[in-house]
């Protein structure tokens, strides 16, 4: 069997025949990174993180090259909260030549992390250049947008991810509370709503609906 073969398995979450796929290529092609960077895909999906890391690095001493191996350990610390790390991470593997947008887009929400805005929005954006068409980038570009006071291009944003999922409530939260910030108090409340018949938890559009509709009423 193939990669391919183990890659399908994983994708329809047949963790234990992706498991005995990715150990047979490994037995048969020792010397080959391929191998040891799936089986720690695999590893990090079912949480075994520490060896995950060890498998990558192995890839890594078989070719120092293997950009997705950096960029998969970056993702195991994002993951952890050692942002710093993951930045250096996927900044190798940028040096090594990766430069597709789940790259961007995780050293973009590393630096938002770290409160370092400016990093942020350069790397979100990047990553919306190169894929425009995933609602989850353009939200947290607009959300580090939104951030710094960039109001116009972060509702601009809001607006394309809910064309793209209209079941996005935390896009309707924050359009919302964009409204809310230029006076548009009707217009925010119908996106709290939204929010909220998306999302019936969603805590930050019930308070919102709350704080307007009480203004609203003793005025």
């Amino acid at each position: 069997m193939d990669l391919s073969t183990g890659i399908a398995y994983m994708k329809e979450a047949n963790y234990e025949e992706a498991a005995k796929v990715f150990t047979d290529y490994i037995e048969e092609h020792p010397k080959e990174p391929e191998g040891y960077i799936n089986m720690a895909n695999l590893l990090r999906v079912l949480g075994d993180r520490e060896r995950a890391v060890v498998f990558n690095e192995r890839a890594i001493e078989l070719d120092k090259d293997a950009t997705t191996a950096y960029y998969s350990l970056g993702v195991l610390a994002y993951e952890d909260e050692h942002f710093q790390e993951a930045i250096k991470h996927f900044l190798t593997a940028q040096q090594k030549g990766l430069a597709d947008a789940d790259l961007f887009y995780m050293l973009g929400m590393s630096h938002y992390q770290l409160g370092s805005l400016a990093h942020a929005q350069a790397n979100l954006s990047r990553a919306h250049e190169l894929q425009a068409d995933d609602p989850e980038i353009a939200f947290q570009y607009g959300l580090c947008l939104a951030q710094q006071d960039q109001l116009g291009e972060a509702e601009a944003l809001f607006i394309e991810v809910l064309k793209q999922d209209s079941t996005h409530a935390d896009a309707y939260y924050n359009l919302g509370v964009i409204h809310l910030s230029s006076e548009r108090v009707e217009e925010a409340l119908k996106c709290f709503d939204l929010a909220l018949t998306n999302q019936e938890d969603h805590l930050l559009a019930g308070n919102a609906k709350r704080v307007v509709e009480d203004a609203l009423n003793k005025g």
